[in-house]
């Protein structure tokens, strides 16, 4: 099997502090709060990019693909899966964890590896990188960001694809829910959300047996002009974008998503 843990060298903030998603990614909890999203959805995500990318009618053994933020690994898993030379990458050693133990259990061959994806250390490898479920746009800078795609640019063979995920603003203003509740397996979870100086921001309460912990979320917002420029900037040619997992077509007011697809120049 070759679902073995690769670890790359941590970076870390200039005052060594863990940054927001460090810490809230890497709590078991986050699991609980987030188990809406699960394996069917992420099926249909995977089969609407590989017939969007053509990859479909191809020899998956063949193909090389890497969720660069895969979180525990649905999509990567799913890719896997259908035969796909697969590679999951997360920052959250819990996380990455979790996607490897669950190969390990379907009896996989998927690649585990942990790189922060500002200082991605692999070029001219895969034939497809996918960014899904709202995983750019966490930084402090758009210059960390635009360092993301230059760097998934470079894990690219030449003419290779790149399908970033996005959530779509226009959308989200409109139907933003500023305070939500539920219950998880037995957890009471609260949530608040607001949108500031071009971001989105979720606060977490979770209380757990009468201990209450609280994260917060914070993903910048991109509007298709501004992701476009950024992505033509750093080296790709945008193709499509759609809307939804399902592969609606992209509706600027209506589509809760920006399923952006390019190709390396």
């Amino acid at each position: 099997m070759r679902n073995k843990l690769i670890e790359m060298p941590k970076r870390m903030t200039d005052n060594n502090e863990r940054e927001w998603f460090a810490e809230w990614f890497d709590h078991p909890l986050y699991l609980k709060v987030y188990s809406h999203r699960d394996e069917a959805e992420a099926k249909t995500c995977v089969g609407t990019i590989l017939e969007n990318t053509g990859l479909a009618a191809l020899l998956p053994a063949d193909i090389r693909v890497m969720d660069i933020a895969c979180g525990a690994g649905r999509h990567a898993l799913e890719f896997a899966r259908q035969g796909f030379d697969t590679t999951a990458n997360d920052l959250s050693p819990y996380l990455i964890g979790c996607a490897g133990k669950q190969a390990g259990e379907e009896g996989l061959p998927l690649v585990c590896t942990r790189q922060d994806m500002r200082s991605l250390a692999v070029g001219n490898t895969y034939d497809l990188v996918v960014q899904l479920f709202s995983s750019f746009g966490y930084f402090d800078t758009r210059d960390e960001d635009l360092q993301v795609l230059r760097n998934v640019r470079r894990s690219l063979k030449r003419g290779g694809w790149y399908v970033l995920d996005l959530i779509n603003p226009t959308y989200l203003k409109n139907n933003l829910l500023p305070s939500s509740s539920k219950t998880v397996e037995g957890l009471e979870i609260s949530e608040t959300r607001r949108i500031e100086g071009g971001r989105v921001f979720k606060r977490i309460t979770i209380d757990d047996s009468g201990k209450s912990l609280t994260f917060e979320e914070s993903v910048r917002l991109y509007d298709r002009e501004t992701i476009d420029g950024m992505l033509e900037a750093a080296g790709f040619e945008v193709r499509r974008v759609l809307g939804d997992y399902g592969g609606a077509v992209f509706d600027p007011a209506r589509s809760p998503r920006m399923l952006v697809f390019c190709r390396k120049r």
